[in-house]
């Protein structure tokens, strides 16, 4: 197979490009226009592809080493036939040329001012031939005073990030392009408020000894003018990033900014975007968003797919979805399951139900449930605690309050039973009734749905076999009741069918291992299993 030599290709005409990466290394098989380093000027980031397929023999250049067009800087054993047709030009990626901002020559001494302002449309200059290149930063606004050199734009293509200089100084009039928007050369990008000038002054009048000059027109002292803030604080004019990086903060709602770098000339790599979104979830003085530590969802127009409609979230809806979300953040949260056999239970349940009616006490499994929570909780108190804010102490609870969550056409509402350790199952049965009342007339008060100390979430009236419930912050633990199933269970001897109630312990693993959690639904279910237990 056929060893070729790898040149650097056209640069745009830049000398003393650096290699800032390499992520290919000797003995490598890359396919045709897999980028083989990556170059920055003070302008761009350029990935240089592989001209051919094949294998990375060896590299001539290191990283931090500064090349241009031209140089040789690997060697490649072509694949088959590949040494026949690699001996043709290499040609630069697409938008690789981003140190030729305008087809101006070099600069004359500033001319005169007339004071009359002009209005110019500046446009995307040569850009290498890359066509449809996306916007990715627009780094001005109306208003803004710019210098000549300072970013306007940020583009990007498939090969390369180029940042976009204006090529006169003036007052920006009017932005004509928005990220996202795809341009080519010659696309117009702002329209600019420039001084007009008198006649030019002929660069011929002192070729041989051009003498600087000690006062500055007014143009040329407003190019030695601190630079406005909005400009100092683009993002643009301080970060180095590649493209890869740069659709990774993009993705991730990080502004580059903010972020660190690591790499050879400050250059932001992917491991410092990572770094930057795990100090943001992990630190306790970052300022939290949508609640979390966590980049903003981004917005999404669904009707561009078909017709949608809005509708807005009930006071209930809404507070739910914050507690809940609060809670699933800060808690890491544990599920254990299990099942108790409720044959017994159920039975002594119909029998004295009937009785109740009357009363007009309705007796549901769910009142038998609390009050068998409410004695597991004394047997085992570290259920019945809540962690301080600080996250170094436990706060153990002498009192037993059990919330229930009610479903109601408003949404879910979570009232409590107050030391349901106290009261009877009967007690227990009424107090049930009267908050689900309140609930459903939306007459519960705040007071009604403080001081909890456990929550229970029913789903057996309506169906599935297990889930995960939320644990209710500041509580440590929540019990999920699913619809009890006949199932045969082997007694020793036989198979009978036995009525079982799936369980759905979920609990806060900062406050209860599993073991314990484990010890917890053990004891649950015989307590349930035999109501008898209840009296003891």
């Amino acid at each position: 197979m056929a060893v070729k030599e790898v040149l650097v290709p056209d640069l745009g005409g830049t000398d003393g490009v650096e290699v800032i990466e390499m992520p290919v290394t000797p003995g490598t098989r890359v396919e045709k226009e897999d980028t083989l380093v990556v170059l920055e000027s003070d302008k761009a980031t350029v990935e240089v592809p592989a001209p051919y397929a094949g294998v990375v023999k060896e590299f001539t250049v290191s990283i931090g080493q500064t090349i241009k067009e031209g140089d040789v800087f690997a060697h490649m054993e072509l694949d088959g036939a590949g040494g026949e047709t690699a001996s043709a030009p290499v040609e630069a990626a697409p938008a690789a040329k981003p140190e030729s901002p305008a087809p101006s020559t070099a600069p004359a001494p500033a001319p005169e001012a007339s004071g009359e302002p002009v209005v110019e449309t500046i446009t995307v200059p040569d850009i290498g031939g890359g066509e449809d290149v996306e916007v990715i930063e627009v780094n001005v606004q109306e208003g803004d005073n710019l210098d000549v050199e300072q970013t306007m734009v940020v583009l990007e293509s498939d090969k390369a990030t180029m940042e976009v200089p204006c090529p006169k100084a003036g007052v920006v009039r009017k932005v004509l392009l928005n990220v996202g928007d795809k341009v080519s050369e010659g696309s117009p990008v702002l329209e600019l408020n420039v001084v007009a000038t008198a006649a030019p002054v002929q660069a011929e009048a002192a070729p041989s000894k051009p003498a600087p000059s000690v006062e500055q027109t007014p143009a040329a002292a407003q190019s030695s003018a601190p630079k406005p803030a909005s400009a100092e604080v683009a993002p643009s004019k301080t970060v180095h990033a590649g493209p890869a990086v740069r659709r990774l903060a993009r993705e991730l709602g990080v502004d580059l900014a903010q972020v660190k770098a690591s790499g050879p000339r400050a250059r932001i790599l992917k491991e410092d975007v990572h770094t930057f979104v795990k100090n943001k979830m992990t630190s306790a003085s970052a300022a939290p968003v949508s609640g979390s530590g966590l980049p903003p969802l981004p917005e999404i127009d669904f009707s561009k797919w078909g017709e949608v409609e809005q509708v807005e979230l009930s006071k209930i809806n809404k507070a739910s979805a914050s507690n809940l979300h609060r809670s699933w953040v800060h808690i890491p949260h544990v599920t254990q399951f299990d099942e108790a056999d409720v044959t017994e239970l159920e039975a002594f349940r119909k029998s004295e139900g009937a009785k109740l009616k009357d009363e007009g006490i309705k007796l549901t499994i769910l009142a038998f449930m609390v009050k068998a929570c409410a004695k597991t909780l004394l047997a085992f108190p570290r259920f019945n605690s809540s962690m301080d804010s600080s996250g170094e102490k436990l706060i153990f609870k002498r009192y037993v309050h059990i919330g229930i969550a009610v479903d109601t056409p408003n949404g879910l509402v979570v009232p409590v039973i107050r030391d349901a350790d106290k009261k009877s199952v009967t007690e227990i049965a009424q107090d049930m009734q009267t908050l689900s009342e309140k609930a459903r007339n939306k007459k519960l008060s705040p007071a009604d749905m403080q001081g909890g100390c456990f929550s229970i979430s029913s789903l057996g009236g309506i169906g599935g076999t297990a889930f995960t419930p939320i644990v209710n912050w500041p509580e440590v633990a929540i019990l999920g009741l699913s619809r009890s199933q006949m199932k045969p269970v082997y007694n020793g001897k036989e198979f009978e069918p036995r009525l079982m109630l799936p369980l759905s312990l979920s609990y806060d693993h900062r406050v209860i291992d599993g073991a314990d959690a484990a010890r917890f639904t053990t004891y649950l279910a015989q307590q349930i299993s035999d109501i008898r237990r209840l009296l003891i």
